[in-house]
């Protein structure tokens, strides 16, 4: 079973921006209540989505660097990373049927 991967400032670049596979990243925050809330909808969805999508999570407050490039002004924050570019941004907590059918979606 697949699980989240974690990313920080310094891998970033190796972790997401060269996957070969599409990457969702979210951007969270320990103190956020809605983080949490999402934590465990996307250790499901990384079981489920298995090799073609990982799902990576990064903590804003030890990595502002990497959340102030993509303009991250509200967590959680979701972007799909494909081919190394931002295609999808989620903000905000959604049910998990609501988060696959968007999920699906971008990825096509």
């Amino acid at each position: 079973m697949s699980e989240p991967i974690i990313v920080e400032d310094n891998n970033f670049d190796q972790m997401v921006l060269k996957a070969k596979t599409p990457v969702l990243v979210d951007f969270w925050a320990p103190w956020c209540r809605p983080c949490k809330m999402i934590a465990p909808i996307l250790d499901e969805l990384a079981g489920e989505y298995g090799e073609k999508m990982t799902i990576a999570r990064i903590n804003v407050d030890e990595n502002p660097k990497t959340a102030a490039s993509y303009s991250i002004r509200a967590i959680p924050s979701m972007l799909l990373f494909k081919q190394g570019k931002p295609i999808t941004n989620i903000v905000g907590f959604k049910p998990k049927a609501q988060l696959k059918e968007d999920l699906d979606a971008a990825l096509g």
